[in-house]
């Protein structure tokens, strides 16, 4: 069957064989040769593995859908209009380097724009989480939802890694400024170093809110369709519906993503 006539379910499916693949490699290979790919960002041996696997699978299976993959030798522009996926291979390459478990195997298909279905794979915490539009998220074959949480006082917030590399000086006052004005009003503030966990764990309830200044569609759309599906509010830091194209990443419950916004408009003003 041509992946142009393979519904939503059965490229879910796909979807979440071809992490599964990723998370077994990911779990039991070394990261192999570190490569530096600018300052403070690394690319392991294992992440491009991962990828060419990955690839090669969902080549063969659905020929007519675009590939593209965090570590491709450039910068990938994302169509407006069909189908494409998109890869992170290792998502949280410092925290796997350093032998930290918060990291997972990423992907997420993208259509006319939008994540339509995702899947994240966290091996070494034994969690896979999915979603598909319209179908709600899971982990691990359970269904999820957001907490309950609607005041900053009682929210736990994860905020998305300090820039390194160019300029960022520049992008850390705005990153600080927010850190401080979460800091001063949420009930505890977290960094993960993995963005798809930062939003599966907002799907979960683990946590009520992420805040991630920056937007890599590798990084974040899987999680966003998983967070949408759980009942979460994943916007930009303006409060418009969060899209690939849009600079910055807020997820939160449905009740705490007004108050959450109104903190973080204050401080980046």
């Amino acid at each position: 069957m041509g992946s142009r006539v393979m519904d939503r379910r059965a490229l879910l499916q796909i979807a979440r064989d071809a992490v599964g693949e990723g998370a077994r490699l990911l779990f039991s290979a070394p990261p192999g040769e570190v490569t530096i790919k600018s300052d403070r960002d690394y690319v392991t041996e294992l992440s491009t593995r991962i990828q060419s696997v990955l690839e090669d699978l969902l080549t063969q299976l659905t020929p007519d859908i675009a590939f593209f993959g965090e570590e491709g030798a450039a910068r990938p522009v994302f169509p407006e209009r069909g189908r494409a996926w998109v890869l992170d291979p290792i998502d949280g390459t410092s925290n796997f380097i350093h032998g930290l478990p918060l990291c997972a195997v990423s992907l997420a298909l993208i259509e006319d724009g939008k994540p339509v279905l995702g899947v994240i794979d966290a091996p070494f915490l034994e969690l896979e989480y999915y979603a598909s539009e319209g179908e709600g998220a899971y982990s691990n074959g359970e269904p999820i939802s957001v907490s309950s949480a609607s005041l900053p006082g009682d929210a736990i917030i994860s905020i998305g890694d300090y820039a390194v590399g160019a300029e960022a000086g520049r992008k850390n006052q705005d990153r600080l400024a927010a850190t401080a004005a979460l800091a001063s009003k949420v009930e505890r503030v977290r960094m993960l170093g993995s963005p798809a966990l930062d939003l599966a764990w907002v799907a979960e309830g683990r946590t009520d809110g992420c805040v991630m200044l920056s937007n890599k569609p590798w990084d974040t759309a899987a999680g966003v369709i998983i967070a949408r599906e759980a009942g979460a509010e994943v916007t930009g830091t303006d409060g418009a519906p969060h899209t690939i194209g849009s600079a910055h990443t807020v997820a939160a419950t449905p009740a705490l993503s007004p108050a959450l916004l109104e903190l973080l408009a204050e401080s980046l003003n």
